[in-house]
């Protein structure tokens, strides 16, 4: 098992301090990461929180899946690589529908 933990379905009042204080009760946390949003700078409901072992890892992930934390059931997990998602979408190219021609080709 991997030392790095998926917890989701956090409430927005959960806090990195509530998290790490929360998960040391199964070991050793090496980091603790709160992930909000760009925007607004508010929680996007998830964390990741890396033991420092897997033991610790193994005993956060049977202790705390599925416990009430600021009233929401938590998931916890071992936390997965992200997979590539092929880059940006690229455009559309050009439209030359009957209304777009480009000014060169127009017919009369």
């Amino acid at each position: 098992m991997s030392n790095k933990l998926y917890v989701g379905n956090l409430s927005f009042d959960t806090t990195q301090s509530d998290l790490s204080d929360l998960f040391s009760q199964a070991g050793t946390v090496s980091e603790t990461a709160l992930i909000n949003d760009k925007m607004t700078g508010r929680s996007r409901g998830f964390a990741f929180v890396t033991m420092s072992d897997a033991a610790g890892a193994a005993a956060a992930t049977a202790k705390f899946n599925g416990m009430d934390l600021h009233g929401r059931n938590l998931t916890v997990n071992e936390a997965k690589d992200r997979e590539p998602n092929g880059g940006g979408g690229g455009g559309g190219g050009r439209n030359f529908g009957p209304d777009r021609r480009p000014a060169g080709n127009k017919r009369y």
